[in-house]
């Protein structure tokens, strides 16, 4: 019996193109959070929140976490007191 090809499957010339843009864009993400070392401290200072005080409605506490008018002062302190910080 003939075993009929794949349609859903790349090409060899798919393959590389695709395996191209992914070391692109992380490439360019890796540059993008460099340059601004507020993401870190952001989703790191959420996930410390997250697991120590295990929130059983994650969305609400994303929510109010996020929308916190506090929130951008918060962070900024912490990006300008490990500036100094090099390791």
């Amino acid at each position: 019996m003939e075993e009929k090809p794949d349609i859903g499957a790349l090409s060899p010339e798919q393959e590389e193109k695709l395996r191209q843009f992914k070391i692109k864009t992380r490439m360019a993400n890796e540059m993008y959070l460099r340059a601004h070392p507020e993401v870190e401290m952001l989703m790191s200072d959420f996930l410390r929140d997250v697991f120590l005080k295990r929130p059983t409605d994650i969305r609400e506490f994303a929510a109010d976490y996020f929308s916190d008018p506090d929130l951008p002062a918060k962070i900024g302190v912490q990006v300008e007191e490990n500036a100094g910080v090099k390791i």
